[in-house]
């Protein structure tokens, strides 16, 4: 485990309690927060992932975005398997040197788009055969963590995910607004892509909201389709014999990123292919920066 912060420590936790892999080793900058990790789950404990890649046959990824390129092509080169933190790097040539990486030594390079791990998602998915309509709401308040990137790629990118997963075009069009708020960074931002096979998407991510808010909505011929997916649940809407029928869905309770890591492990061992490999987490990025581009060029404009 490369990095003990926010999202190492929950990472860290999944792989200790599985039965089919042992956790050998938690990497930090801060000794103390890596010591004090490894600890808890039975581990030594290490200040560079360098000295872990004589020890492991996988690694997960989940240092600062800057870093991501450093330490997973240094864990791809050794001959680790990867699981990086999205987004999978600060820029697609970065993400191109990962992927052709790993490759070229034929390891797994999985990206943490762990949203595709939801259990409601993954229901709705399944129904969804021609999406026309995907509106996506992802809010939340304020936090320091995160804060050393914008919006778009510490919340969005999960939503752009999503409707590059649902729509299956490519995208034709985009447009973007968003505004600074609380940090240098944009803070709130909304988006508008357009797909070659007619789906259109909107999506709206804040970081300065009172409530926590992982709305998807999706509507195709027949049937409307309603997901919470902080809380698990869904609803569709459709008619039936000229009536309107609602049925509701529970999906909660489910570890998307205890899924996750299942993935990755049945991954390596070949009997599954992960939800997001680093194409996918490219593809993600490539979107996430494009809005990024069409959002600035807008403030410079209008201030």
């Amino acid at each position: 485990m490369v990095g003990a912060g926010h999202m190492g420590r929950y990472h860290a936790e999944k792989f200790a309690a599985r039965a089919d892999c042992r956790l050998v080793g938690v990497v930090d900058a801060d000794p103390a927060r890596a010591e004090a990790l490894g600890s808890r789950l039975g581990c030594p404990s290490f200040s560079t992932h360098e000295s872990i890649l004589k020890m492991a046959d996988a690694a997960v990824v989940a240092v600062p975005t800057e870093r991501h390129h450093e330490v997973a092509s240094a864990c791809l080169e050794a001959g680790l398997h990867v699981l990086v933190e999205k987004p999978i790097a600060v820029d697609l040539e970065q993400s191109d040197a990962l992927i052709a990486l790993a490759r070229a030594k034929s390891r797994v390079l999985q990206v943490g788009h762990v949203e595709r791990h939801n259990a409601a998602f993954g229901a709705l998915r399944e129904r969804m055969q021609r999406p026309l309509l995907i509106d996506a709401e992802r809010l939340s308040g304020f936090k320091q963590r995160g804060a050393d990137v914008d919006v778009i790629l510490d919340l969005m990118i999960h939503d752009l995910d999503l409707c590059l997963a649902l729509a299956k075009a490519e995208v034709r069009e985009v447009s973007a607004c968003g505004f600074r708020v609380l940090t240098s960074e944009i803070d709130i931002a909304t988006a508008h892509l357009e797909f070659a096979d007619g789906c259109v998407a909107n999506l709206t991510a804040s970081r300065v909201s009172q409530a926590p808010v992982r709305k998807l909505r999706v509507f195709q011929p027949g049937v409307y389709v309603s997901a919470d997916l902080q809380a698990g649940k869904l609803r569709y809407v459709r008619q039936t014999d000229g009536r309107i029928e609602e049925v509701e869905e529970s999906h909660g309770g489910a570890d998307a990123l205890a899924a996750q890591a299942e993935t990755f492990v049945r991954t390596i061992e070949g009997t599954t292919v992960c939800a997001v490999d680093g194409a996918g987490g490219r593809r993600a990025l490539g979107l996430a920066l494009e809005v990024g581009r069409l959002v600035r060029e807008r403030l410079q404009r209008f201030g």
